[in-house]
């Protein structure tokens, strides 16, 4: 009964941990309590592993009012209002874009979509 509301609150990384330690209690002889304790540090490690992977992929992330991404939303909302407003919906007119807006709009649109493209290739090269 108790494995079973563990199990549900905890997960089996706490199933797992709650197993290595009963297996450690059970062993009769150096080397089952050996393995019991390869295996509790193992799932420890791992915990540790996932929490690290983690913060790494928050800090990755970063903050919504970065300058990249504040540039981003505005030519986010400028395309959605162009597309979905103007030309889907008939409801209005939206001047295009000329000279340096235009530029910076198309630089910024490809930086986005290039972007992933460009790290799994320097992820392939640094391998």
């Amino acid at each position: 009964m108790w494995m079973t509301i563990i199990s549900l609150l905890g997960g089996p990384v706490v199933k797992a941990l709650i197993d290595a330690y009963s297996a450690k209690l059970k062993a009769e002889n150096v080397d089952s309590k050996v393995a019991a304790d390869l295996a509790a540090n193992e799932i420890a490690a791992q915990t540790a592993e996932t929490t690290t992977v983690t913060q790494y992929r928050m800090a990755e992330l970063g903050y919504w009012y970065e300058p990249d991404k504040l540039i981003g939303y505005c030519v986010t909302v400028y395309f959605a209002k162009l597309l979905v407003w103007d030309k889907v919906m008939g409801l209005g007119s939206t001047d295009p874009l000329a000279g340096f807006a235009a530029t910076t709009a198309n630089l910024v649109v490809s930086f986005y979509f290039a972007k992933r493209g460009f790290e799994n290739v320097a992820r392939i090269i640094k391998r």
